[in-house]
């Protein structure tokens, strides 16, 4: 006679109460990840690698901001804050330009859209109200697709944006202004 088979005993998650398996696919894997270490190191290797590194560079840390860099020698440069993503990845920094893009809707309306301004240092509720009164039409701040705030203000006025933008705030400088034609981003200059 065979043998009855045992049912199978699944690790479930406490916090996402997910299997363990499944808790990177869970709806936030770094809280996830100290219960799994501690629980089913198994299952996740590289996070006990990972662990491991941000210990190291936990010590690495303490150890530069007393003075004392991890080979021993005092540090000749401060580092530069870098600031990490999820997963340990590096954000890359974001370059200083502004786009202009004229998006046409219903065939003959015109919507020039600003991106940029806020790296500059400009607010961007500011702007808006400057654009609008300068050309006359509707201006507001909106999120844009990739959920950055842009100023969209109505009609083409592209032409003349340029020489608006580099007179009103002095800090955005002419080469740092790019238009977006053909889905491709040109110099304003």
């Amino acid at each position: 006679m065979a043998e009855k088979p045992q049912p199978v005993r699944v690790l479930y998650c406490p916090l996402c109460s997910l299997p363990a398996e499944y808790c990177e696919f869970g709806p936030d894997f770094e809280k996830c990840k100290p219960w799994l270490v501690q629980n089913a190191p198994e299952l996740y290797p590289d996070l006990i690698k990972e662990a491991n590194a941000k210990e190291t560079d936990k010590v690495t840390d303490q150890l530069e901001s007393t003075g004392i860099s991890s080979d021993g020698a005092t540090p000749s440069a401060p580092k530069q804050e870098v600031r990490r993503l999820p997963g340990g990845k590096i954000k890359k920094k974001e370059k200083q330009e502004v786009v202009i893009e004229k998006v046409v809707r219903n065939k003959r309306k015109c919507i020039t859209t600003v991106k940029g301004l806020e790296l500059f240092g400009v607010k961007l509720s500011d702007a808006s109200k400057k654009l609008g009164k300068k050309f006359a039409t509707g201006a507001s701040v909106v999120k844009g697709p990739t959920e950055k705030e842009q100023v969209d203000v109505q009609g083409d006025i592209s032409y003349d944006i340029v020489e608006f933008i580099t007179e009103t705030w002095p800090d955005v400088p002419e080469n740092a202004i790019f238009f977006i034609e053909d889905g491709r981003k040109v110099p304003a200059a």
